[in-house]
């Protein structure tokens, strides 16, 4: 079936919080990585500002989670019944 999460229980905005979760630590870990790559194109700011870092994670996260929680609050207001029928 289309949209299944094949019964895994991975679907919704607890599936979608892990992906956002493992998404922004493989981010931080790849800033950290590169981020002699990437001081020569920064002016102004360190590689690793804490400031900085803290606000694109806090973005990113409510950008995701904001991306999770519409959806599957929609999806709550269906009736199953009638999706099922619909198919």
């Amino acid at each position: 079936m289309e949209g299944d999460a094949g019964g895994r229980g991975e679907g919704g905005v607890g599936g979608g919080s892990a992906v956002l979760s493992a998404g922004l630590l493989l981010g931080v870990a790849g800033s950290v990585a590169l981020r002699s790559v990437v001081a020569g194109h920064l002016y102004g700011v360190k590689p690793l500002d804490p400031l900085v870092m803290s606000a694109v994670i806090l973005t990113l996260a409510a950008a995701g989670l904001t991306a999770c929680v519409f959806p599957a609050r929609r999806a709550t207001r269906v009736d199953p019944v009638t999706v099922l029928r619909e198919q």
